[in-house]
C-alpha cells in the first residue's frame, strides 16, 4: 500500500497559482475543438465534443432519457436534445419509448455508435499511453490516484469569498 505524503502548500499562493494555471491550460486543451477534431480524425469519426460526451455517458450508463443524460453530462437539456438529434442523424443513437413508461423517450447507443465510441476510446488510450511513456510506473500510479481525488475536491468543495476567509482566521 502506498504511503500518503503530506506536502506543505505555500499558502502565499505561489504553488496554488501554478496549479490553477496548469488546470486552466488543461481545460483549454481538453475543451479545444481543434484537439477534439484531431482525435476524431484519427478515429475516422465525425462527432462533436458534446456529442462524444453524450455517447460515452450513454454507453457507460445504458439507456437514458434526454433529461437524465443532460443532468449526468451537466449540459443544458435543450443543447443535449440538439446533440442527440445530430447523433441520431449520424446513426450513432436511437430514440425509443421507455419500456416502463411509454410517455418517456429514452436514448440508446446503436451498434454503429458503439463502434465509433470504441475507436475514439482507443485513440484516446493510445494518446495517453504516448503522453505517459516517459513517466515512471510510480508516477503513473500516483497520477491515477491523485487526479480523481483532486477532481472530486474541485466538484465538492465550495468557493469561499473574502468574508469567509476572514472568519476562519
Amino acid at each position: 500500500m502506498m504511503e500518503q505524503q503530506t506536502i506543505e502548500v505555500d499558502r502565499t499562493g505561489t504553488e496554488l497559482d501554478a496549479v490553477e494555471r496548469a488546470i486552466e491550460r488543461l481545460l483549454r486543451l481538453y475543451g479545444s475543438r481543434k484537439v477534439h477534431a484531431r482525435r476524431a480524425l484519427a478515429a475516422g469519426a465525425v462527432i462533436s465534443q458534446p456529442g462524444f460526451s453524450l455517447l460515452r455517458r450513454l454507453q457507460e450508463e445504458g439507456d437514458l432519457s434526454i433529461g437524465e443524460l443532460a443532468r449526468l453530462t451537466q449540459m443544458d437539456p435543450a443543447a443535449a436534445g440538439r446533440q442527440v438529434r445530430l447523433l441520431e442523424e449520424e446513426g450513432l443513437v436511437m430514440r425509443t419509448k421507455d419500456s416502463d413508461d411509454g410517455r418517456v423517450i429514452v436514448v440508446r447507443v446503436t451498434p454503429k455508435g458503439a463502434e465509433v465510441r470504441k475507436r475514439l476510446g482507443s485513440v484516446g488510450e493510445r494518446h495517453m499511453a504516448d503522453v505517459l511513456a516517459g513517466w515512471t510506473p510510480v508516477d503513473c500510479q500516483q497520477l491515477a490516484i491523485l487526479l480523481p481525488r483532486f477532481v472530486e475536491g474541485l466538484r465538492n468543495v465550495p468557493f469561499r469569498g473574502e468574508a469567509e476567509e476572514a472568519a476562519i482566521q
